[in-house]
């Protein structure tokens, strides 16, 4: 009997596999249907999507380069740690200088001080200008030489250092290794000197060493000229 039922089974299914295979056959000659075109459309559609998340990763990549590139001054060889803080320190101390400038004749012409003796009105005055041009001019000749970035051309030996202007605004000093002079005496606000400009930077924020040491000329071979030293022995 069980013979019997399976070969009936074989012999049933072979109209219903025969009667597929046509049916796939005269689909082929009309057209698949629209479910199947829809499905079939799906791999298409999903070539444009790659290719749009593939820009915007381009996008995001370019995005997120540092905004402190620039080939036209070299490779960065240095950024100073202080920079927001000196540029917020000198923006508040001249916010409050042009405050006190605003304020000044409210405050007479509600306390009468200008009606005072005159040792009064100079020391209100000397008060008030101590704080609204003595403090910004003092950050300034402190904080103009500080260095936030400094850059490196290989190819010249050139190096251009950004710093705070009097406007707070990026200031670019150009100058030769040659330039760099050393003080003789340690003094708090400068660690060399471009030409008559000091500058101030901080050796231990330096990538890299090296570069550290050429653009203070540590790495050039010192020569003693013994003759010139006795010479100038004698003159003395």
């Amino acid at each position: 009997m069980l013979l019997l039922r399976a070969a009936g089974c074989r012999r049933a299914a072979a109209p219903a596999s025969a009667a597929a295979a046509a049916w796939l056959r005269g689909a082929a000659h009309r057209g698949f249907p629209a479910a199947c075109r829809r499905r079939a459309a799906l791999p298409a559609a999903a070539g444009p999507q790659q290719v749009t998340s593939f820009r915007g990763v381009a996008v995001r990549s370019l995005c997120t380069s540092s905004p402190h590139e620039h080939p036209e001054h070299g490779r960065l060889v240095y950024k100073g740690n202080l920079a927001k803080a000196v540029l917020g320190v000198r923006f508040f101390s001249y916010s409050t200088s042009i405050f006190n400038l605003f304020m000044m004749p409210y405050i007479m012409l509600k306390t009468g001080i200008g009606f005072e003796s005159l040792f009064i009105q100079a020391a209100f005055y000397g008060l008030i200008g101590f704080f609204t041009f003595v403090t910004p001019v003092t950050l300034h000749v402190l904080t103009k030489g500080y260095v936030i970035r400094l850059y490196y051309k290989d190819e010249m030996d050139t190096y251009t250092a950004i710093t705070y202007n009097a406007i707070l605004a990026e200031k670019a000093t150009v100058f030769h290794q040659k330039d760099v002079k050393i003080p003789d005496i340690t003094k708090m606000f400068t660690t060399f000197y471009a030409k008559t400009k000091s500058m101030l930077v901080n050796p231990s924020l330096f990538p890299n060493p090296q570069d550290y040491n050429h653009l203070m000329g540590y790495d050039k071979s010192f020569y003693f000229n013994l003759e010139e030293e006795k010479e100038a022995d004698e003159r003395k």
